[in-house]
């Protein structure tokens, strides 16, 4: 299938159709089986503590990597900007997060979770890790380490930006 646009790059043609290839051969199928999967369930788990997964998500990502910029989290927490801008008004009404100017230009507004948001966080981990150890389950742990490995060189790969 030939792109039409002037600037486009020349695709060279798949050596394999999907049908040969199969959909069980084909990681972006099964990234998106998995992670369907597991953000279903973490949906399920979350709505009894009022949360959704970009709540989720954004309590995560700040209690391992605090003071980001709106655009950083969203990248980090695969949402679109307005998305989570809508995410963090609900949560700093909720007391979860804080927002500063950075120390070295103010009208750059850097993200923490506060005391209440770290509290939160404690509470929604051991779920995470538990949907994590069942998506393990009996995995060795060299083989899950080398599965992690590729996904990162994966990452990588498709990434728009260095974060």
């Amino acid at each position: 299938m030939a792109d039409d646009r002037p600037d486009a790059p020349e695709i060279p043609p798949p050596d394999r159709t999907l049908g040969e290839l199969g959909l069980w051969q084909f990681a972006p199928y099964l990234m998106n089986r998995i992670m369907g999967r597991y953000n279903a369930e973490m949906h399920e788990a979350l709505k009894e503590r009022n949360l959704s997964t970009a709540k989720m998500r954004t309590l995560a990502i700040l209690s391992v990597v605090p003071g980001l910029t709106i655009n950083e989290l969203a990248v980090y927490a695969v949402t679109e900007q307005s998305t989570m801008s809508r995410t963090l008004d609900a949560m700093e009404k909720a007391g979860l997060v804080r927002r500063q100017g950075r120390a070295e230009d103010a009208r750059v507004r850097e993200i923490f979770l506060t005391e209440m948001g770290q509290d939160e966080f404690g509470r929604v981990w051991p779920l995470m890790h538990a949907q994590y150890q069942e998506m393990f389950a009996g995995i060795a742990s060299e083989e899950r380490n080398a599965f992690v490995g590729t996904l990162q060189k994966v990452l990588k790969n498709v990434r728009q930006h260095k974060i």
